[in-house]
């Protein structure tokens, strides 16, 4: 599979579609619990970040990188979560980082940051890509103090409407959100579909 830029995906049919007006269509159940509105793989797999984490963390380490993976300091260190308020609605620049080769490929990938933006919706928030050729789209849900919850899918290429979640597993995306630090987030996606075993993101104010 040839690596794409961000988030490695191939390009795909784009099947069960529907013209959506922004991020909060993308969810079908008009619920404000992320566990009503994630499918059981991605349950599953917010359920699982912490081995993910780690054992993703074990295989770049094994492969030399851990010199790389020191230098982010809180971003890849597992429980560096913080209590605070949920993420602040605005322009963001967010750095993707893959972490650990599902198979022969590199078990430690960085990417430039990009533009995103997380702005209310209807009640939530909501999180796009707002450029490029994968963009990731979706709402943002609460989940207790130290942590939110992102479902959504991926946008893919010149596709001028998203793909509602839940129709194509290997578009959905599924991540914890959290503070790590002063003007510092990041969102953890274990086990994505193809490539890695985890990706952070890091987001951080674009101002």
């Amino acid at each position: 599979m040839n690596r794409l830029l961000a988030f490695a995906l191939p390009l795909l049919p784009l099947t069960g579609c529907a013209a959506l007006t922004g991020p909060r269509e993308i969810i079908a159940r008009d619920t404000s619990d992320w566990r009503v509105a994630a499918t059981p793989t991605d349950r599953a797999r917010l359920r699982d970040w912490r081995p993910a984490f780690n054992d993703a963390l074990a295989k770049a380490r094994a492969a030399g990188h851990g010199a790389e993976i020191d230098a982010e300091g809180a971003l890849l260190v597992p429980d560096a979560g913080t209590t605070g308020a949920p993420i602040p609605n605005g322009d963001y620049r967010c750095r993707v980082i893959k972490l650990g080769a599902k198979s022969a490929g590199l078990d430690y990938v960085t990417y430039p940051a990009f533009n995103c933006r997380i702005q209310q919706e209807k009640g939530l928030q909501g999180f796009a890509k707002t450029g490029g050729s994968q963009r990731p789209m979706g709402v943002i849900f609460p989940d207790g103090e130290m942590r939110q919850v992102f479902l959504g899918t991926l946008v893919l290429g010149d596709e001028k409407r998203a793909m509602q979640y839940g129709r194509d597993p290997d578009r959905d995306l599924a991540a914890f959100v959290e503070k790590i630090g002063p003007g510092r987030w990041r969102m953890v996606l274990p086990r994505p579909a193809f490539e890695s075993m985890l990706d952070v993101i890091e987001l951080t104010p674009a101002n």
